[in-house]
């Protein structure tokens, strides 16, 4: 796969997360966590151990502003789908490689349009790596926002997953009927983390009515921010998985293609797709389990 590589710098964007990030012990935190994080060893996502709201939410600065939600709000979704971004030198090669194939899925599944910033954009996404965690805004920020990737987060997964936080969704399990399809267990999350169980209101969250979705990759996993190694939350389906990090599913894809208003065809389901693209993953650095005493 090919990328721009004579990319337009934007200006330093307005809504960068610094602030957050200049606290040294967070950072220590979160780089630890992340680098002893493997994906066959370890049953939390890795963008959940981010130490932001719901794991890799970056909230905005201005007061009133986290309370808009940008499913329903059309301030904070990106005109005609067109995203404009800018990839850091941050990344090797390799790694743009795999931020672009994520970029490339939604090309592939949807109306959205990722393109290299230009001179007078007035909203774009720079994908960064110089801090912690694997995180984003959600939805469209006047300004440009970044999506930060760092180490072990730049996998096609957990890329397509900020990607979606930035154009608009927020986790799965938010949605404000959950409890009729997961189970809550309170006792196993660590106690300060747990308002990122919290429930939004259908007034400000909404399914399109596709429905819920426990193969969504905007889901957590079973063991998310979990205090002693037992699960957080379970299906109430017996037989349904949850917090999966290959990219889209099937719900995702419908729900993007309502939500911007794409042509019908888009919203066929992937397993039916003629397209057999695969796309770049790095398997090279898991070689150590993760050490659940960052959260005590």
């Amino acid at each position: 796969m090919s990328f721009v590589t004579c990319q337009v710098t934007p200006p330093p964007p307005k809504h960068n997360g610094e602030s957050f990030m200049m606290q040294k012990l967070y950072m220590e935190g979160v780089d630890r966590a992340i680098a002893s994080w493997h994906p066959s060893r370890n049953k939390q996502n890795v963008w959940e151990l981010s130490g932001l709201y719901e794991g890799d939410i970056m909230m905005p600065s201005s007061s009133g502003e986290s309370e808009r939600n940008a499913i329903l709000d059309d301030t904070l979704r990106w005109h005609e789908g067109v995203v404009p971004y800018h990839i850091s030198d941050d990344f090797d090669d390799d790694e743009k490689e795999v931020i672009m194939g994520a970029m490339d899925e939604f090309h592939q599944k949807s109306c959205i349009k990722f393109r290299p910033y230009e001179e007078g954009d007035d909203a774009y996404v720079v994908v960064r790596g110089n801090n912690p965690g694997c995180w984003s805004y959600v939805g469209r920020r006047g300004g440009g926002q970044v999506v930060n990737l760092r180490g072990r987060c730049v996998q096609h997964g957990v890329a397509v997953h900020e990607l979606l936080h930035a154009v608009g969704f927020h986790h799965q399990q938010s949605a404000a009927d959950r409890d009729d399809f997961v189970k809550i267990h309170w006792q196993n999350i660590v106690p300060r983390t747990r308002g990122n169980f919290r429930k939004y209101s259908p007034f400000k969250v909404t399914d399109f009515n596709v429905g819920y979705d426990y193969d969504s990759v905007m889901h957590y996993s079973s063991h998310a921010f979990s205090k002693n190694g037992k699960k957080t939350i379970t299906p109430l389906d017996e037989g349904a998985n949850i917090g999966q990090r290959s990219g889209m599913s099937d719900k995702d894809q419908m729900k993007l293609n309502i939500m911007y208003k794409c042509d019908s065809s888009r919203n066929r389901p992937a397993s039916s797709s003629s397209s057999s693209f695969s796309y770049p993953q790095l398997q090279s650095f898991w070689d150590s389990p993760f050490d659940f005493s960052y959260f005590k």
